[in-house]
């Protein structure tokens, strides 16, 4: 547990934001982004099937080498999922959680070494609605139960509302861990003296920032404000200017790091991550304010890292995998992000070049909140509903 940092004063910050905002850039898109409208074709040749239901809301969903599953439920339970689909009872061990708006229990993820240690991490929201915030958590897993829990770390600048909490995990081959942390919420939510999504370009804060950490839950070495103090930013960033990011996974042929974001209206986002780069939210964005206002007029501006391709409208993105197997050819290579608002899973084929070439959809007709390849090759999706369930993606039987 982290003490809470005093806020920085207002006008540190502005000049840490002017600072950001007229950097050089870090690297160079690879093309301008690939603007999707709501209509795209139909991805041919796939059968979606039930695999298991009688969730609640579920949010996050991990493999186990077995083959069974651990699911989390936005309300604060986690189960485990049979090799058959049959849905077990709550695991025992769970801490409380801050069930409230968007937050609750959330992402899940498996130590790469789980075969050895069984831990598993899982992140949730902790605190009361005027003062909470995103918490990384571990357990063993034993029997139908969490033991030696605890929390390591939690956001120390605790926020107010219930709203963008971001929260997704990814374990990197190093068994680093990469962790999203929401910009916070709308307008007129405020923190520091100034509107909350505006922490997103506030390098000392974690809002509206992917954490790069160990397994213990410290700054990896090589983050930008470890190997450059000079930046002002928090040891444990990774990169910064982000909203709310509920889609991360890594290509296991390339090792490109990709990101689905949450935009304002029309603002929706696939990234590619870099280490020390700038996303640019709320200063630069496609999207505007849900009553159709303004909030930047630029969508593009030096030294800030452009997405490689946006949704109008949004389709909410929540989940996020790139496929690599045998079992579903046609996919092979492609990027699948699941969507709350269009309900489906978009499959997004990329150029030699690394811009999106094109764009397809398996409808689901349901909020999809994770997308994971299963140990089988086939790809399963989690539908957030009071009655979720997850759904089997598959190749038609002869």
């Amino acid at each position: 547990m982290h003490r809470r940092p005093t806020t920085p004063p207002v006008a540190v910050f502005a000049a840490a934001l002017m600072a950001f905002a007229t950097a050089p850039a870090t690297v160079a898109a690879a093309a301008a982004p690939a603007v999707v409208a709501w209509e795209v074709p139909a991805e041919p040749g796939l059968q979606t099937l039930d695999w298991a239901s009688g969730l609640e809301n579920p949010w996050g969903l991990a493999f186990l080498p077995d083959g069974r599953a651990l699911v989390t439920e936005r309300p604060g339970r986690m189960r485990l999922i049979g090799r058959d689909g049959r849905v077990g009872p709550p695991l025992t061990g769970v801490p409380a959680v801050f069930a409230s708006g968007q937050g609750g229990l959330l992402d899940v993820a498996l130590h790469p070494d789980f075969a050895r240690n069984s831990l598993v991490y899982f992140t949730y929201s902790t605190g009361t609605t005027g003062a909470n915030g995103t918490a990384l958590g571990v357990g063993r897993l034993s029997g139908n139960g969490l033991v030696d829990v605890k929390q390591l770390l939690v956001n120390p600048s605790q926020k107010g509302g219930n709203q963008h909490f971001g929260s997704r995990l990814l374990f990197l081959p190093d068994q680093t861990l990469l962790m999203t942390v929401g910009d916070g919420g709308n307008p007129p939510l405020r923190f520091g003296g100034m509107l909350q999504r505006d922490q997103a370009q506030n390098p000392a804060t974690w809002f509206g920032k992917v954490l790069h950490i160990t397994d213990k839950g410290l700054p990896v070495k090589t983050n930008p404000g470890v190997s450059n103090p000079e930046l002002g930013w928090d040891p444990r960033l990774y990169t910064m200017g982000h909203r709310n990011m509920q889609g991360l996974a890594r290509d296991p042929a390339t090792g490109a790091i990709w990101l689905t974001e949450h935009g304002a209206k029309g603002g929706d986002e696939l990234n590619r991550l870099r280490a020390g780069a700038n996303y640019g939210w709320p200063l630069v964005t496609w999207g505007v304010h849900y009553d159709n206002s303004v909030i930047s007029k630029e969508t593009s501006r030096p030294g800030l890292e452009d997405p490689v391709s946006v949704w109008k409208p949004s389709i909410a993105p929540s989940g996020l995998a790139v496929y690599r197997g045998r079992a579903l050819p046609a996919l092979d290579g492609a990027i699948l992000a699941g969507g709350l608002q269009s309900a489906d899973v978009r499959v997004i084929r990329l150029n030699k070049a690394g811009a999106a070439a094109s764009e397809h959809r398996i409808s689901i007709g349901a909020r999809v909140r994770d997308v994971k390849v299963g140990p089988d090759g086939l790809v399963y999706v989690l539908t957030d509903e009071p009655e979720g369930r997850i759904v089997r993606i598959k190749a038609p039987n002869p």
